[in-house]
This record gives structure tokens, sequence and C-alpha cells, in this order.
């Protein structure tokens, strides 16, 4: 079997230090690159930063050199950095998985562009859990009816820069689904002083941040006299890792095209 070659955007931080190590440690797939802006850590030994020794691939700066060197990139950065790189996978015509959540309504049009001229893998949760929870949602909404409130709670660490949470968005949307309607017609983020009755129909997001929390999300569907309640808690980011390399070994040979985890999980 040819080893695919992975390259990795944001090299230097907490998830792209776990995607070297998974990377390393997994059959198929070998560590082509990785780039970092931060002055401190390009030029350094991806092996010596995720703490395995080194592997003779330092560390660069240069984006569209690594997406030459590699079979496939994988994006957790963020929504700007993520555009240019579906840009210049796509003119490359490589395979890109994306992690990246709180891209708007344009930079999502641009990922959707770019995935005319390459394979894009793009979940706000690289998680088998999450994503079975997705599932799970849809049906849920669509068995109990606009009789039973559904409010979404997340909490995630001190440092996370959006809100609500990608996968917080990804479950709102799967039991808007489930009801037949678009989530944006219904969503209530936030709620602050006297804001009268709760609409019938909506979904409600509660958004919790604080001390190193990866990544806790609820789903509950509240009826009259019973409330079912959904939940995922994610204790080590190395799910994360461990999904998107799967889905860059999963792309290798798919045509171009927008992809998710449900694709390369088999659940569609």
């Amino acid at each position: 079997m040819n080893q695919c070659r992975i390259g990795i955007v944001g090299c230097g931080g907490r998830m792209g230090r776990m995607l070297i190590a998974e990377i390393a440690q997994t059959e198929g797939a070998v560590v082509a690159g990785g780039t970092e802006q931060t002055a401190t850590l390009a030029g350094q030994d991806l092996g010596t930063l995720a703490g395995l020794g080194p592997l003779g691939v330092a560390a660069g700066t240069d984006a569209a050199a690594l997406i030459a060197a590699s079979d496939a990139i994988i994006d957790f950065t963020v929504p700007a950095a993520t555009v240019r790189h579906a840009e210049l996978a796509a003119a490359a015509g490589k395979i890109l998985v994306i992690g990246t959540t709180g891209l708007d309504a344009a930079q999502t049009r641009a990922i959707e562009a770019a995935a005319r001229q390459a394979p894009i893998v793009w979940s706000a949760n690289m998680s088998l859990g999450v994503n079975l929870l997705l599932g799970l949602v849809e049906q849920v909404a669509a068995r109990l009816g606009p009789d039973y409130d559904i409010e979404i709670q997340e909490m995630h660490h001190r440092m996370k820069i959006d809100a609500p949470s990608g996968t917080a968005l990804a479950l709102g949307r799967a039991a808007a689904a489930g009801r037949g309607v678009p989530l944006e017609d219904v969503w209530v983020k936030s709620r602050d002083g006297h804001t009268g009755a709760r609409a019938g129909g909506s979904i409600g997001f509660a958004t919790l941040r604080g001390g190193d929390v990866v990544g806790d999300h609820t789903v509950m569907f509240a009826g009259l006299g019973e409330r079912l309640e959904l939940t995922h808690k994610a204790a080590d980011r190395r799910i994360y890792a461990r999904g998107a390399v799967r889905a860059a070994l999963w792309a290798v040979g798919r045509p171009p095209g927008l992809y998710g985890m449900k694709d390369v999980l088999g659940l569609r």
C-alpha cells in the first residue's frame, strides 16, 4: 500500500501536534510536513514538536509549498486561513480535510467552490460519537414533533473563540432537518432580559466557557412531564485528530466534491 503524505497547516498548536503524532502512528500515512506562522516554532522538527523525537521534517511557513509536497492537508486553523488553504488545494487538486469552525456564509461558499476542483472533507466535529449523535438527534426531532422544545447546551475551554460551537450548530441543523425547517428560521442563540414566553418551534442554544473542557454537548427535548437528553462528552482531543487522519485516508482516490464525516463513516 502506498503511503499517503499528509501535511498539517498550523502544526505547532495543540491540535497540530496531536495530528503529527496521529499521522506518525497510523499505518498507510506519513508526515509530509507542516506550516507554522509563530516565529519561535517555524524551523523546528515536527516530531520534536509532537513529543515523538525527530522525524527529519521541519515546520515551514509556505502553505503552497506544503500542499505541493503532500497528498492531503489537514486544517484546524481559522476561517480566513482555511479559505486560502482551500483555494490552494483546489488549484493543486489535493485532498483537504477541514476541522475549522466559525466560517461565515461567504467563506462557506468559497469552500464549496473549491470542492468543485478537489476532494474536501469538512466537518464541525471529526469524532465518531458526535456524528452518530447527529443522526440520532435528527431522528428524535422528527419522531417527537413540535410539542417538544429543543435546547442545545455546549461547553468548551476558555480559549475557544467562536460561539455557539460548530458542533452545537451542526446539532441544531440536525434537529431542524428532522422537523423540516431551516435552522436559521428557528434558532435562538441568546436570551437576556424580559424575553417573554418561549416561541413555539424554536431551537435554543446555551454557551458555556471555562477551564480546559475539551467539548461537552447536550441536546434536550423538553416535553410536558418528561425530558429526553442526548449527550456527548469529549475527554481527549485525540478523537478529533484520529477522525481527521481517517478522513484524509478515506479521501484518497475520491473525485472532487464536498464530503462530511457521514461519508467517511458510511453513515449517509
